[in-house]
């Protein structure tokens, strides 16, 4: 369809009205909002408008004459006709509601919100008149007009939101809001309980949740149709006095019966058995002992008391989708019903008829053991469980939207993360007496802690929350809404970003100040500024220095907008990778650059992270000065008696001549490393194992060091002797890999505590140092270079990532 003209997007239209023989109701309004035209939402691909709904229900008294809708096509009112309406009512934007009464009865205006409830007032005896704003509520709103409290007319609007597509995003950003929430749910229970048997599904949406619940109570129902055929009973004993000839069984409790009732024996000289004082006595009455099956048992009345906890839970979640009329489902409605006929019937079997109350709740070996009983139990802690999920998220389906989105945000960057990496712990399903529940609220904080396999890295995703050292903050507190903290091997700093929600957008209007900048829709410049904000004011307190230090290394918008591929071009996008601060767009459908970062920075290693953030003048030149220092000197041995008296006497000598063009670097050593070749040791104790510090040096004379055995050369040619202040042995050597040391060669600390394979200690250059440290984190590399001796070879020819070739 054609688009407004610029005019009509300002006006104010009337855009319902409503003749009855009681009263007349009228509805004005802007039927634009311009950030939904100038994004172009709410179309179909034809760029025709989605249908809308529009319920108008009269009481059976009130007699309805005629009925005008506001057609934006059209652009005049037109004769109502069902599902022929289209978006006309916005949040955020201001609603005249107009109602002139034609009689002598008073009439009231009815919402559930209180505030568009008082919102509406009274003005005279005829009329009611306010201005309605439905904030950033969307979705069906329910209006009603009344007269003595009995509703007259109930009229549903349907409220568009003004910043995403009505069904392309929001319907999505709802189911994406349930999906998680019951993914997690489902992980926790696997986890906790080990339930078996249940398929798993990655899109559990709230009628497949009710289908897998129906298909527990079908399993359900055989394991107790196993228990019917052989429940679980004990055997009591019962006494009873039955005529002697009719005893089968006799037992010694009888001697006590009949001494304590004599009259039931009778003198029988020809059959007595029993003689007393030269006399043969029968008995003519026995006590006889039998037993008696009895499922009056602790397992039985866990069975009946588990079928009632069932059935009052269904009751209610019952209840709960009548009220809720947006998600009513005959079909549900149906399957529940069938359900609770299932469980009376379970409750009447035979064997659970005389079963008496339960005491209390132990979970006995046969419950955890027994056929049947084993799968009842593991299905009630499943059934219990989901239903109490089910109830929270009833609650949870917030008609916010701003807040939808907040916690929509949260949750999507947690699946983005768990589909690559694994989840460790998360509290964001919690458990208690009354079964799980959800902490996803703007006053509750959670946290989701994953690992990545490929280094066993774990960081850690907050909602709402700092981690706990960044919260003593000196000026004011801060709270964003979503924090990602990352640990990396080979680093002692947690590398903090900051990910905040804002329902916001800027449709870069033509001729504004912001469109005529930016050229397209993004985020608004003071939540940029906010980002700013957050990046610096959130410090860190160091323990031992007490100093102050900036622990976030970035900030970023996430904001509903939907062209990823324009966003690219912005400047707030652009300025990610030049000060670590901008923003995203984030929607169901534009993912693709919130992952790609998240990617990045996972991946980072702990320098390139460092790198990303922006650091006060002068830093880049002070570190490169310290990381470029040669402060290790790694000499190669000779044989095992040389490497012996090195470490017995805390010493190192090497000839001074080698060191005239690199005299000055002495000054620098503070460290020598012994290399040990596979020819001298053996490929078990090859590699660099021993450290040392340097505590002093001197230039001597050859003849003034005294060894066992005369070192080659003349006796006054120049050595430099180290004196070392201990020497200590790594866990793990810098092996040869295929390289190995003639002389000596310098390296820094850097790279000593970080290489793996002796040719690595040849890495220099700024570029061969960073294209290591990316490789790295992908496994271990190899470099190649142009000598097998490391000191003797010229350049490094290439550095690979092993695992690249396969």
């Amino acid at each position: 369809m054609a688009l407004p003209h610029s005019g009509s997007l300002k006006e104010s239209r009337e855009l319902l009205h409503i003749e009855t023989d009681r009263f007349d109701l009228y509805i004005q309004g802007k039927p634009f909002h311009p950030s939904v035209e100038a994004l172009q939402l709410h179309r179909r691909d034809e760029e025709e408008w989605v249908a809308s709904t529009l319920q108008i229900v009269p009481a059976p008294t009130l007699t309805m004459e005629t009925i005008k809708l506001f057609s934006p096509q059209a652009m005049e009112l037109l004769p109502f006709e069902e599902n022929a309406s289209f978006p006309i009512f916005f949040e955020n934007q201001e609603y005249e509601i107009v109602l002139q009464n034609k009689q002598t009865e008073p009439l009231s205006f009815f919402h559930e919100n209180l505030h568009l409830r008082q919102a509406v007032k009274s003005l005279g005896k005829d009329l009611l008149v306010g201005i309605l704003n439905f904030r950033n509520e969307v979705g069906y709103t329910d209006l009603e007009i009344r007269s003595q409290g009995n509703t007259l007319l109930s009229l549903r609007l349907e409220i568009f939101p003004a910043k995403m597509d009505y069904q392309r995003d929001y319907q999505r950003i709802l189911f994406e809001v349930n999906e998680q929430i019951y993914n997690l749910a489902f992980d926790f229970l696997r986890r906790t309980y080990q339930l078996t048997g249940l398929r798993d599904t990655h899109n559990q949406s709230l009628t497949e949740f009710f289908t897998i619940l129906r298909s527990v109570f079908g399993q359900l129902g055989r394991a107790i149709e196993r228990i019917q055929a052989a429940p679980h009973h004990r055997l009591t004993a019962i006494r009873e006095v039955r005529r002697a000839e009719q005893v089968k069984r006799v037992d010694k409790s009888n001697s006590s019966y009949l001494a304590k009732h004599p009259q039931r024996l009778v003198e029988d000289p020809v059959y007595g058995l029993i003689l007393i004082q030269g006399k043969y006595f029968r008995p003519t009455h026995l006590w006889e002992a039998r037993r008696q099956i009895n499922y009056d048992t602790q397992e039985n009345r866990f069975l009946k008391w588990m079928f009632s906890r069932i059935t009052i839970k269904l009751k209610e979640l019952r209840r709960r989708v009548l009220v809720m009329e947006r998600i009513t489902d005959p079909v549900l409605l149906k399957q529940m019903d069938e359900m609770l006929r299932q469980l009376d019937r379970f409750s009447e079997m035979e064997f659970l008829r005389d079963v008496g109350e339960i005491k209390q709740i132990s979970v006995t070996l046969v419950l955890q053991m027994a056929p049947g009983y084993r799968d009842v139990y593991r299905f009630y802690l499943l059934l219990m469980k989901g239903l109490t999920i089910q109830g929270d998220l009833f609650r949870l389906s917030l008609k916010d939207l701003a807040q939808l989105y907040e916690y929509w945000c949260f949750l999507k960057i947690h699946s983005l993360l768990k589909q690559k990496y694994e989840l460790v712990r998360q509290d964001i399903i919690r458990v208690n007496q009354q079964g799980l529940f959800v902490i996803l609220d703007r006053s509750q904080k959670a946290s989701v802690t994953y690992r990545n396999p490929l280094n066993d890295e774990l960081f850690t995703l907050f909602y709402n929350a700092l981690p706990t050292e960044d919260k003593n903050i000196p000026t004011l507190a801060q709270r964003p809404d979503n924090v990602l903290a990352l640990k990396k091997e080979h680093s002692a700093v947690e590398y903090k970003y900051i990910f905040d929600a804002k329902y916001r957008i800027n449709p870069a209007y033509e001729g504004t100040p912001y469109g005529s900048k930016y050229r397209s829709p993004g985020p608004e410049e003071e939540d940029i500024n906010t980002m700013h904000r957050y990046r610096d004011a959130i410090v860190y307190e160091d323990p031992k220095t007490k100093e102050y230090q900036r622990s976030m290394f970035g900030a970023y918008i996430l904001f509903p907008y939907d062209d990823e591929e324009r966003f690219r071009e912005h400047r707030f996008y652009k300025s990610i990778n030049k000060v670590n601060v901008g923003a995203f767009p984030f929607l169901p459908g534009a993912t693709k650059l919130m992952e790609e970062f998240l990617d990045e920075l996972i991946l980072d290693s702990p320098e390139k992270a460092f790198e990303r953030t922006t650091q006060p003048r002068g830093t880049k030149q002070y570190y490169e000065d310290k990381l470029n220092g040669k402060n290790v000197l790694i000499g190669s041995m000779r044989d095992k008696q040389q490497l012996s008296l090195c470490l017995d006497r805390k010493q190192y000598w090497i000839p001074l001549k080698g060191l005239y063009q690199e005299q000055s670097i002495l000054t620098q050593l503070e460290y020598i490393g012994l290399y040990q070749s596979n020819r001298a040791f053996g490929p078990k104790e090859s590699g660099v194992w021993w450290i040392g510090q340097i505590k002093t040096w001197s230039v001597v004379r050859r003849k003034e060091i005294t060894v066992r055995k005369p070192l080659p050369g003349k006796e006054n040619e120049l050595y430099v002797l180290f004196e070392i202040n201990s020497w200590a042995k790594r866990t793990f050597p810098i092996k040869p890999g295929g390289y190995g040391i003639q002389t000596y060669l310098f390296t820094s600390t850097y790279i000593l505590e970080r290489a793996q394979f002796i040719a690595e200690l040849k890495l220099e250059t700024e570029e061969e140092l960073k294209e290591w440290r990316e490789k790295r984190r992908l496994g271990e590399i190899h470099v190649e270079l142009d000598d097998e001796y490391v000191d003797k070879a010229s350049r490094v020819v290439k550095v690979d990532w092993q695992g690249a070739e396969g």
